[in-house]
């Protein structure tokens, strides 16, 4: 098998590196069991197709990407969550007796969106914590398994084509980052930021569901996107940026939550559009100021208009 992978890899990289990289292999996978050698396999393929795309850890799309990680994870979990949620509040609220409802739910292919949500969810949050060998598979299989599921579901899940494209879409963000870059975005503390997301984007819409809070209007599902924009003006502030980089980190992971709108409006693809647009202007204005305010409140940094005269 390791021939077949060191093929993908650049003619250049794979003549200077291929002997090293099919040793290592073989001394790592020697008396292991098919799935410890296909795991490793599939990271290889993994850093080969990176490296073909221009993505090494040097690399400058490397470094947005290691700032979109855990917040293309905490996305996967908000959506996977969401998921399960409506169905819940679906079964719960069907008059068609529970152990009834719930064989019919886990039966063909929206039982395999449950699985696929429940595997999302675990995947993200196991990754968050750190331990990516384990969490990013468990993540990128469950955007993957819901995407195929949906397309095959068709009109009983209602939308074959947004949701799937959005969802490989954050699988590709996902993978995309380097190893190393995925460590170092977890250590950088953005984890408890994008936990925070996930909090954010499903807690309230539980606590709606379960009658604990006053009913709201989510006729257009705007709430999630929204918290994903406010994310980004409140990282501006605390980096002291401009709000570039945090805002289009944003607009990298949004895809999965402006499916959601997309389902939850029904279809109206005008909704969703202005929606995206209204609130990308509003977090473009906003941004800038967020970023001064944090550079003016950092400690032992005067305000610019003081510096002049010095």
């Amino acid at each position: 098998m390791i021939a077949h992978v060191l093929r993908l890899y650049p003619a250049a990289y794979r003549s200077a590196h291929g002997a090293e990289i099919a040793a290592t292999y073989r001394e790592l996978t020697a008396g292991e069991p098919l799935g410890s050698r296909l795991r490793e396999g599939a990271g290889l393929a993994a850093h080969a197709l990176r490296l073909r795309l221009g993505l090494g850890p040097a690399a400058r799309a490397s470094r947005v990407l290691a700032l979109a990680y855990p917040f293309a994870l905490a996305v996967s979990a908000a959506v996977c969550g969401l998921h399960l949620l409506r169905w819940y509040a679906a079964l719960v609220s069907s008059p068609t007796p529970l152990g009834v409802q719930l064989r019919v739910d886990l039966s063909g292919a929206w039982g395999a969106l449950l699985v696929s949500s429940l595997i999302g969810c675990v995947g993200a949050a196991t990754a968050l914590t750190g331990r990516w060998r384990a969490g990013v598979p468990c993540t990128v299989a469950g955007l993957l398994s819901f995407a195929v599921a949906a397309v095959v579901s068709g009109p009983a899940f209602g939308d074959p084509v947004v949701t799937p494209t959005a969802l490989a879409l954050t699988a590709a963000v996902v993978l995309a980052c380097p190893p190393d870059r995925r460590q170092e975005a977890i250590a950088a503390g953005r984890a408890g930021t994008a936990g925070a997301v996930i909090a954010l984007v499903v807690v309230p819409r539980a606590a709606i569901d379960a009658h604990a809070v006053p009913w709201v209007s989510t006729d257009y599902g705007c709430w999630p996107v929204l918290v994903l924009a406010a994310t980004g003006v409140a990282l501006t502030w605390r980096s002291g940026s401009r709000g570039g980089p945090e805002l289009g980190v944003m607009a990298l992971v949004s895809p999965p939550l402006l499916a959601h709108v997309y389902i939850t409006a029904r279809g109206e693809t005008t909704a969703v559009l202005w929606l995206a647009a209204s609130l990308a202007a509003a977090a473009a204005v906003i941004a800038p100021s967020a970023g001064r305010l944090g550079r003016l409140g950092r400690p032992g940094r005067p305000p610019r208009s003081s510096t002049r005269h010095l």
